[in-house]
């Protein structure tokens, strides 16, 4: 009788061991992993000290996006998805401009359109492997709440409600800063600035509650001046717009090149020793 207790403690304690194993694996797999040790099978690597280089590096980030659109789980869990795609609270500020002077607060933002984006062409450099990258988007759209006090072209702004500003065939120049770091026996990017050049063909906008609700009329004509005048329109709020890309393809692309090492995309790429003389690890990497 003794040892048939003891029989059946044993296989209670089996039981309970494998709940707690299941549930340990269960909780890897929703944390998802810290870098990616083996290369994931939607990516082609290219050798940059290879003819052709400038080509499979255009398709090997064209694929990046594609797998982004689709959604990758470790980007997703921090992230959240690439398209619609939410961004922080923008502060914009802009004083003793001829254009306007403008103090507005953006929440609740939600920007559309980078699902479409093609990668026209993906230049990196030999010299500090920073990248030169051209994208197309068709159409972007950024939808959100604003609070605005100031001028633009002239025109008296007060008011707050929704926002949207959409712009038509939008080419982005990307100039990429990085800097290389060991982890894990593999060199990783680590990204340290994002600059963009813009140019468009339209941009359109609205904003409900312009003038605080004092005039429909008003407001319906202003909004019909901004659109008449995009240009115009587009030169007052480009440091908005440029920054609110920039934060966008920094944050992104962070969290990218954190989770897939710099071999994965180019081959050859040399260790942080080569390329400067010291190693850098992750720990001392700003």
């Amino acid at each position: 009788m003794y040892t048939g207790l003891k029989r059946q403690l044993l296989k209670i304690c089996i039981v309970l061991l494998t709940i707690i194993l299941l549930n340990d694996i269960a909780l890897m797999s929703v944390s998802g992993v810290e870098y990616y040790s083996e290369k994931p099978s939607f990516l082609p690597s290219c050798r940059i000290y290879e003819p052709g280089f400038t080509k499979c590096s255009t398709n090997s980030v064209q694929k990046l996006i594609d797998q982004l659109v689709i959604g990758i789980p470790e980007v997703l869990q921090s992230f959240g998805p690439f398209d619609p795609m939410r961004v922080r609270d923008i502060i914009f500020k802009q004083d003793n401009n001829e254009v306007a002077t403008i103090r507005a607060n953006l929440t609740e933002v939600v920007v559309k359109g980078f699902s479409k984006t093609k990668i026209k062409e993906s230049r990196v450099s030999k010299k500090d492997f920073s990248w030169q990258t051209k994208m197309f988007l068709p159409k972007m759209r950024l939808d959100g709440k604003y609070k605005m006090n100031g001028r633009i072209l002239l025109i008296p702004l007060s008011g707050s409600g929704n926002i949207f500003i959409e712009i038509e065939n939008l080419d982005i120049l990307m100039l990429t800063k990085t800097r290389l770091y060991e982890k894990g026996g593999f060199t990783f990017d680590n990204v340290t600035s994002v600059r963009v050049h813009l140019n468009m063909t339209r941009v359109r906008t609205h904003l409900d509650n312009l003038f605080n609700g004092r005039s429909n009329e008003v407001e319906r004509s202003t909004n019909q001046f901004f659109n008449d005048n995009w240009r115009d329109f587009y030169e007052a709020l480009r440091p908005l717009i440029v920054d609110t890309v920039e934060s966008i393809l920094l944050e992104v692309m962070s969290k990218v090149f954190n989770l897939i090492p710099a071999n994965f995309f180019v081959e050859d790429i040399p260790t942080s020793h080569q390329l400067y003389g010291t190693k850098a690890t992750i720990s001392n990497v700003s």
